[in-house]
Order: C-alpha cells, then sequence, then structure tokens
C-alpha cells in the first residue's frame, strides 16, 4: 500500500492551538496526552515534536499521507479564525486543505450565512465545520437555528462537517438521530460526522444506511471498544460513505495509519476509504 494516496479527514496541526497542544506544558496540553492515551497513543508525546509547518508536513510524509484536511473550530472555549486556517493552508497549499468552523450564537445567523460565503469564494475554503453541542446554548445538530447554515452550505455544495461523541456535555448530544434528520431536510448536503457517533455505532450506521449523503469518520474511535461494526460496514453498504482520519494530535498519524491498515478493510476498498471518498467530496485529482 505504499503508493496509495491518503487524504487524513481529521488533523488539526498542533501549532494551530493551544487546544491542540501549542504549548506542551500547558493544560490544554495535558488534555492532548489524556485523550491520546484514551485512544491507544503509544507515545502520548508525539505532537510535541511537530510545533513548526517544517515538522507538521515531515510528519505527514512520514505517516504516508497525502493531504490533511485542516478543521477550524469556534467553539466558546476554541476559537480558531477561519482566517488563520486560511494562513496555514496557504503554506502547504499541495497538501492542506481547510475547513471553515462557525458559531451561530456568537455572529448572529444572517452574518454566520454570509462568512459561509466568504470562506469559500475569498478564503478558497473547502467546508464548514460546526460543533453544535459545545455552544454556549448547546445545540442538537437539527436545531433550527443551523438549517439557514446547512441550506447556504447545501446551495454552495460545500461539505458540513459536525462533532459528534462522548466528550460531548451530554451524550443525547451525541445520538446520530439528530443527524439523520438534517440528511432527510438536505438531501444534496453531504455531512461529515467527526468521530462517527461513536459511541453510537450501530445507530450511526442505521442512519448512513438510510442516507447515502452522510459520511462517516470515526478518525480515533476507530481503535477503541466497540468499533467493529465500522469496518464491516465499510467493506460493505458504506464502502462510499467512510472517510480516514488520524483525529491528529490527540493520535499519532504513522501509528493510526500503519493500524489501519490491520483492522480487517478489505482490499478492494481501501483505495476508496482512504482516498477516492474524500476525492469525491473535495473535488481533487481522483487518480490515486
Amino acid at each position: 500500500m505504499a503508493s496509495q494516496k491518503i487524504v487524513d479527514v481529521r488533523n488539526r496541526p498542533t501549532f494551530l492551538h493551544p487546544f491542540y497542544g501549542k504549548d506542551a506544558n500547558s493544560s490544554e496540553a495535558k488534555v492532548v496526552r489524556w485523550l491520546g492515551a484514551r485512544v491507544g497513543a503509544r507515545d502520548v508525546e508525539h505532537f510535541t515534536a511537530h510545533n513548526s509547518m517544517t515538522s507538521y508536513i515531515k510528519a505527514l510524509d512520514d505517516a504516508g499521507i497525502s493531504s490533511a484536511v485542516v478543521t477550524g473550530r469556534s467553539t466558546p472555549s476554541v476559537r480558531i479564525e477561519n482566517a488563520e486556517v486560511k494562513k496555514v493552508v496557504d503554506q502547504a497549499p499541495d497538501r492542506l486543505i481547510g475547513i471553515a468552523a462557525f458559531d451561530p450564537e456568537l455572529t448572529g445567523i444572517s452574518q454566520a450565512v454570509g462568512d459561509i460565503q466568504r470562506a469559500q469564494k475569498e478564503m478558497g475554503l473547502k467546508g464548514i465545520n460546526l460543533d453544535p453541542a459545545f455552544l454556549t446554548r448547546p445545540l442538537q445538530a437539527d436545531d433550527a437555528m443551523l438549517y439557514p447554515l446547512y441550506e447556504e452550505a447545501q446551495r454552495l455544495e460545500l461539505p458540513v462537517f459536525l462533532m459528534t461523541g462522548p466528550t460531548s456535555p451530554d451524550l443525547r448530544y451525541a445520538h446520530p438521530a439528530t443527524i439523520g434528520r438534517v440528511a432527510s431536510e438536505f438531501p444534496r448536503l453531504k455531512i461529515v460526522v467527526s468521530h462517527g457517533g461513536y459511541p453510537f455505532v450501530d445507530e450511526m450506521l442505521g442512519v448512513a444506511f438510510m442516507h447515502e449523503n452522510v459520511y462517516v469518520c470515526p478518525d480515533f474511535y476507530l481503535f477503541i471498544a466497540g468499533s467493529k461494526m465500522y469496518i464491516e460496514a465499510a467493506n460493505g453498504f458504506m464502502r462510499h460513505q467512510f472517510l480516514f482520519g488520524t483525529g491528529y494530535p490527540f493520535r499519532p498519524m504513522k501509528q493510526t495509519v500503519d493500524e489501519f491498515m490491520t483492522l480487517g478493510f478489505s482490499d478492494k476498498v481501501l483505495p476508496d476509504v482512504l482516498y477516492n471518498n474524500a476525492a469525491s467530496l473535495f473535488k481533487l485529482n481522483l487518480n490515486p
């Protein structure tokens, strides 16, 4: 598989924000180490070696990752300006794909919709990220406040990344049923479920079965208990809806790529889950 191109759709450079371990001695970096250990990182200090663009790109090279999707975030605890995401991507435009982030509670809905247009047309960012459960007033994915953003993303043919998972303030906010309702309301909208709806694996697979516009990216939750059904689904009906992600900096890139290859994905689906599905989603070169 050495020649197989890989798109990592869940990757945030350490130097992007303290939440990702920008300062190795900070309280935020302790969280990186803690979560890394929980999801099987063998070296919880790995992120400290990649605090520059040069060392970060080298880490991508060492892992065999062709392109990394740098996902922005806009929550009360983690604010990363979309201009900062663009600045990072512009340093390696042949390797990095930028995703803008929005908080309609902070900016208001009208401004958020306008900012989506600007993120695409003026910054060249390739999608939008929403963290509904982590806003000042936690929202479900199908909250009416978010619908104008979904509508605009659908109109502009931008994929929407939705954060899920057990670190939500309440597990009810991680349940995939709300994503299924969004997928029904916006059938042309490409929805990427970051963290794959874990721990509601069966429910997530049910949503993906019903809605072909839903893409599942378990990223580092693929390597912990209860995740085998993702692999079975990817080897079957979900072949063209599964996306690879390392979850860096919370899990080492090379370790994650190496271990991914041993999980049981069939040889015929590996090109799709590692590259083709993401390449189609972001309209990249489809010749791996």
